[in-house]
């Protein structure tokens, strides 16, 4: 089958087409003919040969899916060859920059009807990401204050999911994404780069219970919580965003969509900034 591998860590000119093996359904897996991915920040930071994964090249990035299965292994019973399923593959050598990819069916969910296959691409990874961080790790519940610095895939994805949830949402965004994050469910967007996060917080009274920050930075004086996640894939929480996405509650926002053959071009621009969305690659 045609993939876009990389035999050595580098910048997006290191991908090249290659010819590999088809994968297998093996037992409790199911095949996918790969119609969309996307592109994530962790694609470039394996990429670019970052010491915090286990990867070695040649590998096959790419961690999101939206596709049709093609076949079912042995003892699988949700899914049939046929079926149109979105999910996060596993982060390893052999992701979805390619027409076929093999997963357990444990982490696949269907997809939900009234996304295309390229919106469907942009949700696995980053509303993984932004569901476990807002529901199992800080335990959001309605009525609360959530911050979320940044407005990125993920970000903007959490900030429909907390204010379907019934949090009072305050984003820290640019500029040129203020409507787009207000109409997504921020009741208050702070623009980063003329006004003073823990300033405006502060002077306004409020106190977040939960931060969907990074690790690390200013925001840490807001004395709230705050998560570095490495995602944890789980079936259910794919499933739990199909049935939000299905009650109209949740839809990825997408910068653009590009042909497979620009993958180096999406991981340009992704690294670049300022992309107001995911970019998705149609295979």
């Amino acid at each position: 089958m045609k993939a876009y591998q990389i035999d050595d860590f580098g910048g997006p000119e290191v991908f090249r087409q290659s010819e590999v093996e088809r994968p297998t359904a093996g037992p409790g897996e199911v095949l996918v003919r790969v119609v969309a991915t996307s592109v994530n920040p962790v694609d470039c930071k394996l990429r670019g040969g970052s010491d915090r994964f286990d990867l070695t090249p040649p590998a096959v990035l790419g961690y999101d899916v939206s596709g049709i299965v093609e076949a079912v292994g042995a003892g699988v019973e949700r899914f049939e060859a046929g079926d149109a399923v979105f999910y996060p593959p596993t982060l390893d050598a052999r992701g979805a920059y390619a027409e076929y990819h093999a997963e357990h069916a444990s982490t696949v969910a269907h997809k939900p009807a009234g996304l295309s296959h390229e919106e469907a691409a942009a949700l696995p990874l980053a509303g993984s990401t932004a569901w476990q961080a807002l529901f199992d790790r800080a335990l959001l519940q309605a009525g609360q204050t959530v911050l979320i610095h940044g407005t990125g895939g993920v970000g903007m994805l959490a900030v429909q999911l907390a204010h379907a949830a019934g949090a009072e949402v305050i984003a820290v965004s640019s500029p040129a994404l203020t409507e787009q994050t207000a109409e997504a469910g921020a009741s208050r967007v702070i623009d980063y780069k003329s006004e003073d996060v823990a300033g405006v917080m502060q002077s306004a009274g409020v106190q977040a219970e939960v931060v969907f920050a990074p690790p690390a930075g200013p925001l840490m004086r807001l004395n709230a919580s705050a998560h570095f996640l490495m995602m944890q894939r789980r079936g259910a929480t794919m499933r739990s965003l199909a049935r939000m996405a299905e009650r109209g509650l949740l839809r990825p926002v997408v910068a653009d969509v590009l042909p497979l053959a620009e993958v180096a071009e999406a991981h340009r621009r992704l690294e670049a900034g300022g992309v107001p969305g995911k970019l998705v690659l149609r295979v």
